[in-house]
């Protein structure tokens, strides 16, 4: 769903920059209280640089058409909702840049509709599934699936609505929201899978690590003659203990880094070559009679390929690697800086936080 630059005029597109920024600052002052930990900062950038590597393993979702995560979702929650908009926020940037995927003038449109559109809406839903469903994983992992699958459409229908105002060419709001709509609800299928797979499998080894899961915990079991039980609830102790250290991150954020790597740089050669929805609703419907050409398109990663190297396997596996790279750099360079603003803490509350 990256819109170039052509589709939206001038002047909606530069409202849409003005309100992209203005979420962006709300979101570095929300980050600071969602980025606690000293390991959080990396791990924020992991997630930005997972998202980028998942953006690129487009996958068929019907004849002629192709989808990819959107990850609105899936960042926030993992890291919560203002450090999720601003994770969007740099894979856009590295995209745009870096790739040409995304107009530069368009950079505002799309960090409303896939950033704060989808990350706003995925956690207002999640939220709301978490208050009503038992505090369990399987429950967390089913909000996760829903948020994710309703955060698509939402999407495409902030876009339809973006494009009814500022659109460049005469085509009725109703076919383009018919169109965009029904097709992201597919991609919202596979969106919804590919989140509740990472979230599950994040929950599983480390739910201190999921911002939407803090305070779950599993239930002890014993195994009584070869099934297992819930065990007694212990004794309240006589004192608060005292505060157990911090688990280290560091095997699951070279875990993550290494499935981003490889998925960037080895799987995505794999992935669907059809266009995605927006574009293939924009050929359908004509809306992009008047795209432009990227600023960027003269960068040697541009298309997401090498520059000179001919061999289309290295280089688009090399340039999925170097996205990856620089994405987590920066991710967790923004990061580490919003943490480092955070308002200064009571020793005694930062001797509770946990990672």
């Amino acid at each position: 769903m990256h819109v170039p630059d052509g589709f939206i005029n001038a002047p909606v597109s530069a409202v849409a920059g003005v309100v992209a920024a203005g979420a962006v600052a709300v979101s570095l002052r929300g980050a600071r209280r969602e980025l606690g930990g000293e390991r959080a900062a990396p791990l924020a950038g992991l997630v930005a640089a997972f998202i980028f590597a998942v953006q690129m393993l487009n996958f068929p979702v019907a004849a002629g058409t192709s989808g990819h995560l959107l990850g609105g979702a899936l960042a926030a929650i993992l890291v919560g909702p203002w450090t999720g908009v601003l994770c969007i926020a740099v894979v856009l940037l590295m995209q745009g840049i870096l790739f040409a995927d995304g107009g530069l003038t368009a950079l505002g449109v799309n960090i409303t509709v896939m950033g704060v559109v989808t990350t706003v809406v995925a956690y207002v839903v999640f939220r709301g599934l978490t208050r009503v469903l038992p505090r369990t994983r399987r429950s967390t992992t089913v909000a996760s699936f829903v948020a994710a699958l309703v955060s698509v459409p939402a999407a495409a229908v902030a876009f339809t609505l973006v494009y009814a105002v500022g659109g460049t060419t005469d085509v009725p709001f109703v076919k383009v929201l018919t169109a965009m709509a029904g097709v992201h609800v597919l991609i919202g299928i596979g969106e919804a899978a590919i989140t509740a797979l990472t979230v599950g499998a994040v929950i599983a080894v480390r739910p201190d690590l999921v911002h939407g899961a803090r305070g779950l915990a599993a239930p002890l079991k014993l195994r009584v003659d070869g099934e297992l039980v819930d065990a007694p609830a212990a004794p309240a102790p006589a004192s608060p203990p005292a505060p157990a250290a911090a688990r280290s991150t560091r095997k699951v954020w070279a875990t993550g880094l290494a499935a981003a790597l490889v998925l960037a740089g080895v799987v995505s050669f794999y992935a669907s070559a059809n266009p995605d929805g927006l574009e293939k609703v924009a050929a359908d419907k004509g809306i992009d009679e008047k795209v432009q050409e990227h600023d960027a398109a003269g960068s040697p990663l541009a298309d997401y390929g090498v520059k000179d190297i001919s061999d289309a396997r290295v280089s688009g596996g090399l340039a999925g690697v170097i996205g990856v790279g620089v994405t987590v750099a920066v991710g967790s360079g923004v990061f580490w800086a919003v943490r480092r603003r955070r308002t200064p803490e009571a020793p005694h509350s930062r001797t509770t936080e946990s990672v």
